[in-house]
């Protein structure tokens, strides 16, 4: 472990953190996100592989061939990582049952689909002096029934019968001196649209046990079609922010989540950039007041 201190990158550690975090990055995400070309991502990635600190896998498709590979944290990764946020050492297979259980997940795709909003907001940042992705949670992070609570929220936000969201993720982008924390909700198109409009009505519940703070929900679904369908089937609520895109609308005009690609339910067809959303947190606004302090220009 000493003599690993010498061959990692504050880049690396980063990496190594989100695959802690999240479980499972490909290839091409890793890229994206922290290096200026796959050719680059691939040499260090095999680099750390070799190292002895990540692993990979690659899936096989159903219609032939295989896909990208697939990338997530060996052993001495976890042994790295828990170290360096002093949570001890690792059982003796965690590596190992970490992969396995990925390897046989049934919703892959849509986990690697979420991660890929929070990796587009990464692959921004490169390319975007003063804006950063910071405090990029896990849905692990929300699994726990006490993990919404705050002083002067209400106890019972706490109970296992209450009916809280359990978000795809959940992050704080900031940019142009701003930052908003949001929770994200990721949809593959293969739930009912009665599915969704449960999990909206779910964060209106959670604004109102919380109380004393609200954050924004957004939601990527698939195609512009279904985004449509999804606004005609709800009224919006100034209690509640819910903000969706579409895959299909990033995909056509090449933009990011960071841009102005958010439409907010309740409200007409104009988009607004995600540092734009309304929230309320009092506590969030004292930690992010300083956002020089925290490495970031101030900017507009």
């Amino acid at each position: 472990m000493l003599r690993l201190q010498n061959s990692i990158t504050a880049r690396d550690d980063r990496l190594l953190g989100w695959l802690y975090d999240h479980g499972v990055l490909t290839t091409e995400q890793i890229a994206k996100a922290l290096f200026p070309s796959l050719d680059f991502a691939q040499r260090r990635l095999l680099r750390l592989a070799g190292l002895g600190l990540i692993t990979r896998f690659r899936p096989n498709r159903l219609d032939g061939g295989s896909y990208s590979y697939h990338y997530v944290l060996a052993q001495l990764g976890y042994e790295h990582v828990m170290g360096q946020r002093g949570l001890g050492f690792p059982r003796r297979d965690q590596a190992k049952r970490r992969l396995q259980s990925l390897i046989s997940r049934a919703d892959l795709p849509h986990l690697l689909g979420g991660n890929n909003v929070f990796i587009e907001l990464a692959r921004h940042e490169r390319t975007h002096p003063g804006a950063k992705l910071a405090d990029w949670l896990p849905a692990s992070h929300f699994h726990n029934t006490g993990s919404f609570y705050r002083p002067g929220s209400q106890l019972r936000i706490m109970t296992q019968e209450t009916k809280v969201p359990r978000p795809d993720g959940a992050a704080v982008w900031a940019d142009d001196g701003k930052a908003v924390p949001f929770f994200l909700e990721f949809d593959t198109g293969t739930e009912r649209l009665d599915v969704l409009e449960e999990k909206v009505d779910k964060y209106w519940q959670l604004a109102q046990y919380a109380e004393v703070w609200a954050w924004p929900m957004v939601m990527v679904l698939p195609s512009i079609a279904r985004e449509r369908h999804f606004h005609e089937r709800l009224p919006g609520d100034p209690e509640v922010v819910v903000a969706t895109t579409a895959l299909e609308y990033l995909q056509v005009l090449g933009k990011s989540p960071a841009d102005d690609v958010w439409r907010l339910l309740g409200s007409g067809p104009e988009r607004v950039r995600l540092v734009e959303l309304p929230y309320i947190d009092a506590e969030h606004d004292r930690r992010w007041s300083d956002l020089s302090r925290l490495g970031l220009e101030a900017h507009g």
